[in-house]
């Protein structure tokens, strides 16, 4: 149970947020947050991030090409694509698909796909990520998703997902925002601005411990680096980065 300072600073939070929380309400918010709003904040935001994140994310996908599979080549799945901040990371050649709950990034999308031609695009799939029935089972050779897990309805069902679509020997590779130490400060500002936050980042949560996730997950080898990926005014400094084989 949140403590009483916290929800007096979560009140003055939503009140200062009064006019989303009118326009959720009334049913107005959702659909503009996501063609929209979100669409237009991600993609600033995206700019910040993918700079702090770089040096990570450059030898997170470093290894990639260690998972081509018996026919040489790399088929690759991105959940939760969005505008493709992650091509410029892919190995030439590589075959990747596309998906997302939200279709609402093409413009972005379209400009990171003809800046980043090495890659092959096969298709882009609108799906949650619990639900990639689209996919079929252990056909692709490794499975990317960064800043998505925070907001999936489940985790285990979407880590299920990531298990059935990849081969044998393929990879899941992240980088996900998550909860601070309990005991920091850090914590504390992620509890007061969890349900605002929630409501502006189109479902996103603050205080989701994802390593425990993952270690739960029936990955044959799993590799998780806590790492701090500093964001300015933004309660979403403490990351995981890693890849888990199946």
């Amino acid at each position: 149970m949140p403590s009483v300072s916290v929800l007096l600073l979560r009140a003055c939070l939503a009140l200062l947020a009064s006019p989303i929380y009118l326009l959720a309400f009334l049913g107005i918010w959702e659909p503009f947050c996501r063609k929209v709003f979100f669409p237009f904040l991600l993609d600033k935001i995206c700019v910040t991030h993918d700079k702090k994140s770089k040096k990570h994310k450059q030898e997170l996908f470093r290894n990639l090409p260690d998972f081509r599979g018996p026919s040489g080549q790399l088929r690759l799945l991105e959940i939760g694509t969005g505008a493709g901040s992650n091509f410029q990371f892919y190995p030439a050649g590589c075959r990747v698909t596309c998906t997302d709950i939200n279709p609402n990034f093409q413009q972005s999308l379209s400009k990171n796909m003809k800046k980043n031609q090495h890659l092959q695009y096969e298709q882009f799939l609108v799906a949650a990520a619990e639900d990639l029935g689209q996919v079929p089972s252990g056909s692709v050779d490794a499975v990317v998703c960064t800043l998505v897990l925070c907001s999936v309805h489940s985790v285990s069902s979407t880590l299920r997902e990531v298990l059935r679509v990849l081969r044998p020997g393929g990879a899941f590779y992240f980088l996900e925002h998550v909860a601070a130490e309990h005991s920091s400060w850090r914590y504390f500002w992620q509890q007061v601005c969890y349900p605002t936050w929630k409501l502006v980042f189109a479902g996103c949560c603050l205080t989701r411990e994802l390593w425990k996730n993952l270690e739960e997950a029936k990955f044959s080898e799993l590799k998780i680096q806590h790492i701090s990926v500093a964001m300015p005014w933004m309660p979403i400094e403490p990351h995981i980065v890693g890849y888990g084989v199946k």
